[in-house]
């Protein structure tokens, strides 16, 4: 059973999302929070899998409540999806450099979100259809001097290449076709890639291909 916080400050948008979620058989709603702090303060004391997480919320916004969140090594398994209403929000970009595992437009079809929460809860990395790529550049654009100290000397060079193209917004079909490999293959060099770096996620994988330099502005091609 998948279990699921829901945070946001409007009472409707937090019923209309329960009753979506509580339908479904392998999901469940484990509380619900109107703020950052009483979002933060459940996550620690509930444990759930997944927080749906509104990005502007009163006393802590959900930003803040995400570093929190991500930065506590306790609450390492838990996976936070931001609710915007716009797909291009400006926090959208820090929120991934937060650790949040991706983000949702708050008006997206119920099948989406229903696919986003169990994605997310197998470790992939969400991001709106379409926004991927103009997020990545965002990044790209706003990305420092890579940091000396982001070592990849643990990689393999095809780890490494996987990591490049992870990096450009492709996914693991993507990967495999563009390496002639199997997509289990792409999505292992991938998951070991993780691993040896310490990313959450797919989204931190990006974050760091950048970071590292491995990737650079303009390699969106």
């Amino acid at each position: 059973m998948i279990r699921v916080l829901l945070a946001d400050d409007q009472s409707l948008v937090r019923a209309g999302f329960r009753a979506l979620l509580d339908a479904q058989p392998d999901i469940e709603v484990a509380g619900e929070a109107a703020d950052g702090e009483e979002a933060v303060r459940l996550v620690r004391q509930l444990r759930p899998d997944v927080v749906l997480m509104d990005i502007r919320m009163p006393l802590l916004d959900g930003l803040g409540a995400t570093r929190r969140i991500t930065g506590d090594e306790q609450l390492a398994a838990v996976r936070v999806v931001m609710l915007t209403t716009f797909e291009l929000d400006e926090y959208v970009f820090e929120a991934i450099r937060s650790g949040a595992s991706g983000f949702l437009v708050k008006d997206t079809e119920p099948e989406e979100l229903l696919r986003a929460v169990r994605a997310v809860t197998e470790g992939d990395a969400l991001l709106s259809p379409g926004v991927t790529r103009r997020l990545i550049a965002e990044f790209a654009a706003r990305s420092k001097e890579p940091a000396a100290a982001r070592s990849l000397a643990a990689l393999t060079e095809r780890e490494r290449e996987v990591m490049a193209l992870v990096g450009i917004g492709l996914s693991n079909e993507e990967i495999a076709r563009r390496l002639v490999v199997s997509p289990l293959t792409a999505k292992t060099h991938v998951s070991r890639t993780m691993v040896k770096l310490g990313a959450r996620d797919r989204a931190q994988l990006v974050v760091l291909a950048y970071e590292s330099g491995l990737v650079r502005p303009g390699w969106l091609g």
